[in-house]
């Protein structure tokens, strides 16, 4: 039996292009990405989280010299989200970073175990949420679920 997996995006070429609602979460990950704690890798990334009653919730990367000890800011705006605002559905989630770790032209890709809390939260809330990801050279990709990100998430 053969299946096949779509994945479905929008992209733009700055994210200024975003409707206000949006760039307001790009200037709050881009503030908060400011930071960021990252000694070791010099990968700067920040995250702005939209909640259904319009809070918007931030997180940057918090690295540690036992590399699992640390924490990505993906992971720490979700966190942060569903510990303080625990029936408030993720709107949206925008991502941005900055860094010699991807080149300027490279997507800006969560890790996997960002995408696998991602998918999580979104199965949680019972709904899909926009994954808004800003590349260095100011490229948007807009996925409108984070499943899109990881379609065979642990747990799916």
């Amino acid at each position: 039996m053969k299946k096949e997996l779509k994945i479905e995006y929008r992209q733009l070429k700055h994210w200024n292009e975003l409707p206000d609602t949006d760039q307001v979460l790009v200037k709050k990950a881009n503030s908060v990405m400011l930071n960021a704690y990252a000694p070791y890798s010099d990968f700067k990334v920040g995250a702005a989280v939209l909640l259904a009653n319009n809070t918007i919730v931030t997180g940057s990367n918090q690295e540690n010299i036992a590399y699992p000890s640390g924490m990505c800011a993906e992971r720490v705006a979700l966190f942060y989200a569903g510990a303080n605002f625990p029936n408030q559905k993720v709107e949206t989630l925008c991502i941005v970073a900055k860094g010699d770790l991807i080149s300027r032209e490279d997507l800006l890709s969560p890790c996997g175990g960002c995408r696998q809390v991602m998918a999580e939260t979104e199965s949680r809330q019972g709904e899909p949420y926009r994954v808004i990801l800003v590349c260095q050279n100011d490229e948007v990709i807009i996925f409108n679920s984070a499943l899109d990100l990881l379609p065979l998430a642990f747990g799916s």
